[in-house]
């Protein structure tokens, strides 16, 4: 994990990290056909750059002192590069700090998709080595749930909601990456005010690439053809109140289907992804993990032979309930 300064490499599942839209106009989802997701995916998320997560003080000649805040840097900002030198990892940026020797440095970074200029000097510590009371993190790996395949265009979508930084909650901006095929081994079941986990491994077989994370989910390229089933992406105004379907994976990597009930339509805003609440009725599924369970963010819902949305959110104080995305605002 980061540490204080030293900058330390940090690996965090995305079932943990996933925090809790681009909108399309109705005519141009009822006319596209989606293959159907549903199985688990591994996905490694690089930040392209050192993002700040935490700014700390610490003594330097009998008084604490925080040269990253006092050089005007904050919490979520990317540093790009420092002296003209790309930033690529946590311990890079730890080297670069210490061989400063509290000489300045001119940071490039981005902030609120703005790129400023900030100088920095780094100061010594008790033990005579030079940092800047920050956290940083370069990249993230979890597991998640492919929602459909676009295999007309070659793309996909998947988990329905953003990547965040587990320390800030802030979406993980200006970052790219690449998706495996991933198997789930076991399940950690859900119950109201714990939510449980899909658990499972990586192989080393990479499916595509992430080209976007945003609000609705995340995006990229296929490597190959899935020969799925497809159904048509259905407009909002097809959402109903009622029975619809679950596709989702609690072994291996092959998803099932399972009932569930869309229970109330509550936002039709076209950048939520809090677009319906669904409750889960199966009792197959729920025998397997209790109710909805930290991975499968992304799991599709059918509904009158329609790709409606994707699973988003869990109710923490009633885990067989949550929240959906509307399909035209993942488009």
């Amino acid at each position: 994990m980061a540490k204080n300064v030293r900058l330390k490499f940090i690996f965090a599942a995305v079932a943990v990290i996933l925090c809790f839209s681009f909108g399309i106009i109705p005519t141009y989802a009822k006319a596209r056909e989606l293959s159907i997701g549903g199985e688990p995916f591994g996905l490694k998320l690089y930040c392209n750059g050192v993002m700040i997560t935490r700014l700390d003080d610490f003594e330097s000649k009998g008084k604490n002192v925080c040269p990253a805040r006092e050089s005007g840097l904050r919490i979520n900002d990317v540093i790009k590069s420092i002296d003209g030198q790309k930033t690529t990892s946590n311990e890079q940026t730890e080297e670069i700090i210490e061989a400063s020797k509290g000489k300045p440095m001119k940071l490039s970074v981005t902030r609120e998709n703005k790129e400023i200029i900030v100088s920095l000097k780094a100061q010594k510590d008790n033990s005579n080595e030079y940092r800047a009371g920050m956290w940083v993190r370069d990249s993230c790996a979890g597991i998640g749930t492919i929602s459909f395949y676009d295999e007309e265009n070659g793309v996909y979508g998947a988990l329905g909601h953003g990547i965040c930084d587990i320390d800030t909650g802030a979406l993980i901006k200006n970052s790219t990456g690449e998706i495996l095929t991933a198997d789930i081994n076991s399940v950690t079941k859900s119950e109201n005010n714990r939510i449980g986990s899909l658990n499972g491994i990586f192989t080393n077989q990479t499916i595509g690439t992430i080209f976007e994370n945003t609000p609705t989910g995340v995006y990229g390229n296929l490597n190959k053809r899935t020969n799925k089933k497809k159904y048509p992406a259905a407009d909002e105004s097809e959402v109903k109140i009622g029975k619809a379907s679950l596709f989702t994976t609690t072994d291996g990597s092959s998803p099932k289907e399972y009932e569930i009930e869309i229970t109330s339509i509550c936002n039709t805003q076209k950048y939520s992804n809090r677009n319906f609440t669904v409750k889960i009725t199966d009792k197959r599924l729920l025998n397997k993990t209790g109710g909805i369970v930290q991975g499968m963010s992304g799991s599709p819902i059918v509904q009158n032979n329609k790709i409606i949305g994707a699973l988003t959110h869990v109710f923490l104080e009633n885990c067989r309930e949550g929240y959906g995305v509307f399909i035209g605002n993942m488009l």
